[in-house]
C-alpha cells in the first residue's frame, strides 16, 4: 500500500524531537498531513508550495534532499524543474493519500483500486489524482482570488471570503471521473495513462454555484462557451505555456449542480485535488473540473485552449475499427460521460463463502440510474439489486444484493446498470484512439470455498 511513509520521515527528520508537532504529537504524520497538508508541509520541510517541484532545492536543501534519499546527489544541478527522486516519488506525492496506485509521477497521476473505493462518500485520501502540470508555488487560500471576465456585463474578481459572503454556499455530493478511465483494457492499447477502474471518486464538495456566480456577472448574448483557466505550471517549466484549458457550452455552465469548490468533504481542498479553489462538473470528463481555478472567461466561440483541441478529450464521430487511424476532423468533444457502474465489494480475486454481499456504485453523465443487475453465471441470467436513490443531482448511486453459490469454485461477478433513458452498460464497447469512455461490465473474480 503506497502513501507517506511515518517512520521514515520520523527517522530522517526528528519532527517530534524537534518540538514541531507540539499539538499534533497523539497524530502520525499521515494523520497529520491528511488533516492539514500545507502546515504540515511547511512543519516538515521548511516550505509551503507543496508538494516537489521547482525550488525545493532552495526551499528544502540540497543536504535534507540528500538526507530523503540517504546518499549526496553529484548531478543535482542537472535534475530537472519539479523532478522528484525517482525513491521517493510514491511516498512523497501521494502524501495524505492512502491505497492509491502511482501511474505517473510527472505530472501526478494515481488512480484508487475499487475496493478502496466502498465508501458512500470518498475519503480525501482515496480521491483519485489526475494532473496534466506541475503543482502552483502559491496554493494560499487567504491570497487567493478568481477572476470571472470575458463577454460579461461586470467583471470580477473574487477572493475565498468574498465567494462564501456573497453568494449561499452548497455542500454536495458529486461525482468527477476522468475520461480515459478503464483506458488500459483497450486492444490495440491507446495512448495516455493505463487507468484501470479508479479514476472516479463521490466526494463531498462544498463551495458555491457556478451559475449564481456567472448570473451576477452578467452573462451577454453571444456567450457561448466557458474557458477555464488555473495556476498549475506546465511540465516544462514555462510560464508562458498552459498544461491545460478546457470548458463547457454555456448551457452546462448554467446548469444547478456544477460547484465553484473550496471544501472537499469539511475540510480544505487537498493540494493534489485542485488546492484552494476548483471547479467541480459532475457527469462530464474530470477535466472539466478545473483544480487550482484563477479564472473564468466567457467566450462567443467554442473554446480552444490547450486540450480543447485536436484529439484531446475527444472520440470518433463514427465506429472506427480497432487501430483505424482517424483524421482529426472526425473527432467530436466528449460531453457527458456514459452510464457505468462499480463493484466495490467483494475485491477481485478475493476468497468468499457461499453467501456474500455485493455492493457498489453506478452513475451516468447527467442522467440517474434506474435499474443495477448482478451475475454470476457469466451473464446466463441475472439479479437485479437494490439500488439507492443519489442524494443529490450528480452523486453516485449505491447498490448491494446477496448472492448465495450453489457449490464452490471460481466465479465471477459482473454488474450492469442502466440509466434513465434507457442506456445500458454493453459488454464489450467501440474502440477508439485516445481510449475514452470505456464503460463496459465491471467483473470480479472470486474463489467460493
Amino acid at each position: 500500500m503506497l502513501g507517506f511513509n511515518p517512520e521514515f520521515y520520523i527517522k530522517q527528520h526528528s519532527i517530534r524531537e524537534r518540538g514541531k508537532m507540539t499539538d499534533n504529537n497523539d497524530k502520525t504524520p499521515n494523520e497529520f498531513f491528511s488533516d492539514n497538508p500545507e502546515q504540515a508541509d511547511k512543519e516538515f520541510f521548511g516550505r509551503v508550495s507543496y508538494p516537489d517541484r521547482r525550488g525545493f532545492l532552495a526551499k528544502a536543501g540540497l543536504a535534507t534532499m540528500g538526507a530523503m534519499v540517504g546518499a549526496t546527489i553529484p548531478f543535482h544541478r542537472n535534475m530537472p524543474t519539479g523532478l522528484i527522486p525517482a525513491s521517493l516519488a510514491q511516498d512523497n506525492v501521494l502524501v495524505g493519500k492512502n491505497g492509491l496506485t502511482l501511474l505517473n509521477d510527472r505530472p501526478v497521476n494515481a488512480e484508487t483500486p475499487p475496493e478502496f473505493l466502498d465508501d458512500n462518500v470518498t475519503p480525501i485520501e482515496r480521491h483519485f489524482i489526475r494532473n496534466n502540470g506541475l503543482l502552483p508555488d502559491n496554493m494560499d487560500a487567504d491570497s487567493w482570488t478568481l477572476t470571472i471576465d470575458g463577454l460579461v456585463d461586470n467583471p470580477m474578481e473574487l477572493s475565498i471570503a468574498d465567494l462564501r459572503s456573497q453568494f449561499k454556499v452548497h455542500t454536495m455530493s458529486l461525482v468527477i471521473e476522468c475520461g480515459g478511465n478503464g483506458r488500459s483494457f483497450f486492444d490495440p492499447p491507446a495512448s495516455g495513462n493505463q487507468w484501470t477502474l479508479g479514476a472516479v471518486a463521490c466526494s463531498e464538495w462544498t463551495g458555491v454555484k457556478l451559475k449564481d456566480v456567472l448570473k451576477k456577472a452578467g452573462v451577454q448574448s453571444n456567450v457561448v462557451y466557458t474557458a477555464h483557466h488555473g495556476a498549475d505550471l506546465h511540465l516544462s517549466g514555462d510560464e508562458s505555456k498552459t498544461p491545460i484549458s478546457r470548458g463547457v457550452p454555456i448551457d452546462k455552465a448554467m446548469t444547478d449542480n456544477i460547484l465553484i469548490a473550496f471544501e472537499m468533504n469539511g475540510k480544505p481542498l487537498h493540494p493534489m485535488n485542485g488546492a484552494p479553489l476548483r471547479l467541480v462538473v459532475p457527469g462530464w470528463p474530470g477535466s472539466t473540473s478545473h483544480k487550482w481555478l484563477k479564472r473564468i472567461e466567457l467566450r462567443d466561440i467554442v473554446h480552444d485552449g490547450p486540450k480543447m483541441t485536436g484529439k484531446s478529450y475527444r472520440v470518433p464521430n463514427r465506429p472506427v475499427a480497432p487501430g483505424e487511424k482517424v483524421e482529426t476532423e472526425d473527432f467530436v468533444i466528449i460531453e457527458q460521460m456514459p452510464v457505468k457502474s462499480l463493484i466495490t465489494f467483494p475485491a477481485n480475486d478475493a476468497d468468499i463463502g457461499k453467501s456474500t454481499q455485493v455492493r457498489g456504485h453506478a452513475w451516468a453523465g447527467d442522467r440517474t440510474i434506474k435499474r443495477l443487475d448482478i451475475s454470476y453465471d457469466f451473464g446466463k441470467s441475472w439479479q437485479k439489486a437494490k439500488l439507492n436513490k443519489p442524494v443529490n443531482s450528480g452523486a453516485w448511486q449505491n447498490w448491494q444484493a446477496e448472492i448465495t453459490f450453489d457449490q464452490a469454485g471460481y466465479y465471477e461477478i459482473w454488474a450492469r446498470a442502466t440509466d434513465s433513458k434507457g442506456d445500458m452498460q454493453p459488454f464489450a464497447i467501440d474502440w477508439n484512439p485516445k481510449g475514452y469512455l470505456n464503460n463496459t461490465y465491471h467483473r470480479v473474480g472470486v474463489r467460493v470455498s
